[in-house]
């Protein structure tokens, strides 16, 4: 089967990683890609902002499906044309893509379908943004309504703060008639992550993980796109991914496909465990980054087969996923002045050693190859160390025994993730 995977970052390389594991690859194309899917397969370039220009490099390949990494192509509709020229396709069109690109849609879906979230006002202006604030009372919690590449989020006691984010949000929207933010009541409890399958009509769950969305240690510092993930999660009931599953995936499922835009691909879950149970607090139409990077790691089921039935609507036929009872930690290295100001360039060395300790790879998100053939920071997170053990305390210790071997001028990450 010859695979077209679009995407550049750790997530792809992730899911390139899995994709070429499986028997019945024969061809792994990865467009744009990055260094480490260019050993996997063949990188070519292509505009992920550019359905047509994803449409004609299909159609130059011919592809037996199209497994879409990120969510801008997915929300501008990168699935719909490729579909409409028959090609297979792991990824939901643009209307069921609006579940991560609209969380005021999102929020619609919810409380039709029954699912259990937050309370919240979705705002256009900046009155009903502070009317909203307001009624809430800190922690705040301010949501830009589009995409944002996990970083739209503040989360705050500050009010100053919190207006601020609600102002510049809808100053970046600039239209009136749609909202541009969405305020929400604060969800205690820690939060987890738990990605479904879906063919339309059938959901099929993965194991649960956690990121760490902020910067700095003890969940200090700005939001990012997250810092580094782990699974199993031993402080989660057992059946979480199962519940998720059967209690909020399906349902939304269910109701996406009585609206008339069935869901294919992969539903993000991003659940807070509250001390009233589980509540949605977003859902994202692809595989979160970083915890893919763990829960890839863990899957001993053929990925590709999950996908290619996914796409075709047969994943009704397909088992319960084989799940390996080891632990994966993944550690993020972010480039100097990463989230705001990511500084690029810089060398990177170390990425060998690293993965001579047993369990131990390194998935590529930021890099590329510079003019003198040497690695190079290319973005603000750079790349992870993912490492496998017997339990989460030896997988911690193996991926920062790696992630000590890797340098990069500048370059940090956080010294606690799985650390609880």
């Amino acid at each position: 089967m010859k695979v077209l995977l679009l995407g550049s970052g750790g997530r792809e390389h992730a899911l390139a990683r899995a994709i070429a594991k499986s028997p019945k690859l024969t061809e792994l194309i990865t467009a744009p890609g990055n260094p480490g899917t260019a050993k996997l397969g063949r990188n070519v370039f292509v505009d992920l902002n550019s359905p047509s220009a994803i449409r004609e490099l299909a159609e130059k390949l011919q592809p037996d499906l199209v497994v879409i990494g990120p969510e801008a192509p997915l929300v501008v509709g990168a699935a719909d044309e490729l579909r409409a020229h028959n090609f297979p396709v792991f990824g939901p069109d643009k209307a069921a893509a609006r579940l991560e690109g609209s969380k005021a849609f999102a929020k619609t879906i919810m409380q039709a379908a029954l699912v259990p979230t937050a309370a919240s006002v979705a705002c256009k202006t900046l009155a009903e943004a502070r009317e909203a604030l307001e009624r809430f009372g800190a922690p705040y919690v301010v949501k830009q309504d589009g995409l944002a590449a996990g970083k739209g989020v503040v989360v705050t006691s500050d009010l100053s703060a919190a207006t601020r984010h609600a102002e510049a949000c809808i100053e970046t929207l600039a239209d009136p008639h749609v909202p541009a933010v969405v305020i929400e009541e604060f969800l205690d409890g820690p939060e987890a992550s738990v990605f479904c399958l879906s063919d339309g009509k059938t959901v099929l769950p993965l194991p649960a993980a956690q990121d760490f969305k902020r910067a700095y240690d003890n969940n200090e510092g700005p939001n990012t796109g997250g810092m580094g993930a782990y699974s199993p999660l031993p402080w989660a009931p057992e059946d979480l991914a199962e519940r998720t599953a059967t209690e909020i995936a399906q349902p939304v499922i269910d109701e996406m496909a009585k609206r008339g835009t069935p869901f294919v691909g992969l539903l993000y879950v991003g659940l807070a465990l509250t001390t009233r149970g589980p509540r949605v607090v977003e859902f994202n139409v692809r595989f979160g980054d970083p915890e893919t990077q763990s829960v890839l790691e863990r899957i001993d089921s053929d990925l590709l087969e999950y996908f290619w039935a996914a796409a075709t609507g047969s994943l009704s036929a397909m088992p319960e996923f084989a799940v390996s009872p080891e632990a994966v930690v993944n550690v993020v290295l972010a480039a100097p002045g990463y989230p705001e100001a990511p500084q690029k360039g810089g060398v990177i060395t170390g990425v060998e050693a690293a993965e001579g300790i047993k369990g131990v790879h390194v998935i590529h998100a930021g890099t590329a190859i510079g003019e003198d053939g040497t690695l190079r920071a290319s973005g603000g997170r750079v790349l992870s160390v993912v490492a496998r053990g017997e339990d989460l305390d030896s997988a911690r210790a193996r991926a920062y025994e790696a992630m000590e071997k890797i340098h990069l001028d500048g370059g940090y990450y956080r010294s606690d993730i799985a650390g609880f």
